[in-house]
């Protein structure tokens, strides 16, 4: 399986799609979680792969601070309804390809998408 969550209103998602070659023309599926929701399903696939909920979980998101969630102990399960009711709490872009997940836009994780799609 080849396939990208992401927000296609996101200039970082593009870019990192656009320098790796990510597209539906190179065999990915496409996932827009803004028009098309993170199924409970999909996200447990995630979790497989990456290990915890936490690991997906976005704390750069607007919403972690406005509800107070920093002074808050989350537990695996939190971080998992959080996502699920609220796209920008999933680190994004996520890519899966066979049983390797790459999560988020930081520098390493790029470089290691790109050099692995390589």
């Amino acid at each position: 399986m080849k396939k990208i969550y992401y927000l296609a209103t996101c200039d970082t998602c593009k870019k990192i799609m656009e320098d790796a070659g990510i597209s539906a023309q190179s065999g990915f599926q496409l996932q827009d979680i803004r028009t098309e929701k993170i199924t409970p399903q999909q996200l447990s696939e995630m979790k497989q792969l990456a290990g915890s909920y936490e690991a997906l979980f976005s704390r750069r998101a607007l919403l972690y601070k406005e509800l107070g969630l920093k002074d808050k102990k989350l537990t695996e399960s939190d971080y998992r309804d959080y996502i699920l009711k609220q796209d920008t709490f999933l680190k994004r872009p996520v890519v899966i390809v066979g049983d390797r997940i790459f999560i988020g836009s930081e520098k390493k994780n790029v470089e290691a998408l790109t050099a692995f799609l390589s």
